[in-house]
């Protein structure tokens, strides 16, 4: 299908609403090819996921986030629209979207109080006058059309940008109990849709040996044990939609020999990426009891541009990273035949350096053993790994997409494989994807899986500074903004920023400083979350200045790493929030904007050398 007109959008939207209420070619198994009109419900087989006919599929997709977060929908959608997006992950091998989601948000659905869904219209016509839930109805109707799976992902109890960071599946007034309701609901709502084919039980379960709460895995009933929670869950699910896939994911830490859960000793444990330690499967493994058949353990797993951690020490490859860090952790799991892995998110930066090795390893490991896995992530605004797609959410990071593509299932001829039996992947008189049906009523791939010889590449040298800046730097500077979270009373502020060159030389980041100025009404410790930088967020600086001013107490100082040559411009969005996240006012905030898309802002300010040379400061 040809990309519809905002009139044609408007239509479609309509009647849907009145409807409503390789160089990775694996050689899988195969049975007889499934009728027509089969449903797509999958199972396990060891270490396989399987159709209904026993036909092995590999499940390759990317995590689209946003309705996890306090916006309640998928990011992006005040830039891009939402056909666009869908059809571009499609027709580019994409074929599952893990979702993630909030607990919250899933609550205020079934409770009839989904909110407007705040997207650019204009962008958007076919969603104009939906609310969240119906949002997401119509984008699983494009997914069924594209020939797209679905995984549901509860990320967080609440529905925050940084409720992940919180280590458990309850937090505040959302119990367990809720968290299992929430599943049970959306199950139900959804049981006869075999576009959602995967529950992602929760998200990154973790917490160190000395932190409350933390999740652990053992044999006990106990509130924090997130295998028996995921086992829970899991069975609630499966009494609902037999049919639904069963994600559990690892923990951060898991005790040693001889060691238990009582011990408060960072030493006394095995630790690795939150949700990326299954090192309990061995000893206490999932039991779904008749549905066994529907589990699928998912660890996540990240290279040093989000952690620097022990195993990227010294000398490491492919083979120390497999001996130390992945086989003890989940990849045995896999080998030993006990169930199949999905790595539920990986992904980063194509440095040029340590973390581009690292992805290269993985991936390396996912098409050599057909791992599933989803990648992190299609949106841009992920701060540690940027996206697919560049930020202006319309164009893709085509080096990125090279990377991923030797990892997405085609066959022999290069077409990517769906997980429809009858929609071709990227839909009807798709060019580029297939159906299943197609796939194995031509007999499948003829080639082993290959890896590329070389990697794509990428500069591999950071944008150069002077070597020695001039001591008393001049320049003319413009500062843009934009308003990333518009609620005004949530727990953080959250300013996009572009820094523009307009002078005629060079400018030296380091003597540049922004100032965003604001009130801290809560009070207490500030901190600044960098999400995502042109430059790094390793290269950003953030402090805090008190004063006194109308609009303002504080303000965010930020300062860069590198150069700004002239007519160039750089962005930047992040987080103000306070250490135990509580609520801010920003009704009256000095540099407060309600707009979402760039403007100039004169209320942020830009000092070059210590000289104002953009906005008006408060007074």
């Amino acid at each position: 299908m040809g990309r519809m007109t905002p009139l044609t959008r408007r239509l479609r939207a309509g009647a849907a609403a009145i409807a409503i209420g390789a160089s990775a070619l694996i050689p899988l198994t195969s049975s007889p090819a499934a009728a027509s009109g089969t449903a797509d419900w999958l199972h396990t087989d060891g270490n396989r996921i399987v159709d209904s006919a026993g036909n092995e599929v590999w499940l390759t997709g990317a995590n689209w986030f946003g309705f996890n977060t306090s916006e309640r929908m998928f990011h992006g959608l005040w830039a891009a629209n939402i056909e666009d997006i869908t059809s571009a992950m499609a027709e580019r091998g994409i074929n599952i979207v893990r979702v993630p989601i909030s607990t919250q948000l899933l609550l205020e659905w079934k409770n009839g109080q989904a909110g407007p869904s705040g997207v650019n219209e204009y962008v958007n016509p076919e969603l104009a006058g939906m609310n969240t839930l119906e949002v997401f109805d119509y984008w699983l109707q494009l997914c069924e059309e594209y020939g797209l799976k679905v995984m549901l992902d509860v990320h967080s109890a609440e529905a925050d940008n940084s409720g992940h960071y919180y280590p458990v599946w309850y937090k505040g007034d959302i119990t367990t109990e809720d968290f299992y309701t929430a599943w049970e609901w959306v199950t139900e709502r959804y049981k006869n849709n075999d576009t959602i084919v995967a529950a992602d039980i929760k998200n990154e379960p973790h917490g160190k040996a000395n932190e409350t709460p933390r999740a652990k895995w053992d044999g006990s009933t106990d509130i924090d044990n997130f295998k028996h929670v995921c086992e829970t869950a899991g069975k609630r699910i499966l009494a609902i939609n037999p049919n639904m896939l069963i994600l559990c994911e690892g923990i951060e830490i898991y005790p040693k020999d001889g060691q238990d859960w009582s011990s408060t000793d960072g030493r006394d444990y095995y630790s690795t990426w939150w949700g990326g330690n299954l090192r309990g499967v061995a000893d206490h493994p999932v039991d779904l009891g008749a549905h066994q058949d529907q589990l699928v353990y998912s660890p996540h797993d990240y290279g040093p541009s989000v952690f620097e951690q022990p195993w990227f020490e010294g000398e490491w490859n492919r083979q120390t990273l497999t001996e130390d860090v992945w086989r003890p952790n989940w990849l045995y799991i896999h080998e030993d035949d006990i169930a199949p892995l999905l790595i539920g998110e990986w992904g980063g930066f194509l440095d040029g350096g340590d973390n581009e090795k690292w992805m290269t390893a993985l991936r390396s490991l996912i098409i050599d053993e057909k791992l599933h896995h989803t990648f992190w992530a299609l949106n841009p605004n992920s701060g540690d790994t940027g996206g697919l797609l560049n930020y202006d959410w319309t164009t893709w990071d085509e080096a990125k997409y090279a990377f991923l593509k030797p990892a997405l299932w085609q066959d022999a001829n290069g077409k990517f494989v769906g997980l429809d039996h009858d929609v071709p992947l990227g839909g009807v008189g798709s060019t580029t994807g297939v159906s299943l049906n197609q796939y194995y009523g031509g007999g499948g791939p003829s080639q082993p899986p290959t890896e590329p010889t070389e990697p794509p590449t990428e500069p591999t040298e950071p944008p150069t500074e002077p070597t020695e800046p001039p001591a008393n730097p001049t320049g003319a500077l413009e500062v843009y903004y934009r308003n990333n979270s518009l609620a005004a009373d949530d727990s953080q502020i959250a300013p996009g920023l572009r820094l523009v060159n307009t002078g005629s030389s060079t400018v030296d980041l380091a003597d540049v400083e922004i100032h965003y100025y604001f009130t801290n009404e809560p009070g207490g410790t500030l901190q600044f979350t960098c999400d995502w930088a042109q430059v790094g967020c390793a290269n950003v600086n953030a402090s805090f200045t008190s004063l006194s001013a109308p609009g303002a107490d504080t303000s965010l100082v930020l300062t860069l790493s590198g150069s700004l040559a002239p007519g160039a411009s750089t962005e930047l969005q992040g987080r103000i929030h306070t250490a135990n996240w509580a609520n801010f006012d920003e009704s009256d905030d000095y540099s407060r904007g309600t707009n979402t898309d760039w403007e100039l802002s004169e209320v942020i300010t830009a000092y070059l050398g210590g000289t104002l040379v953009w906005g008006t400061p408060p007074a």
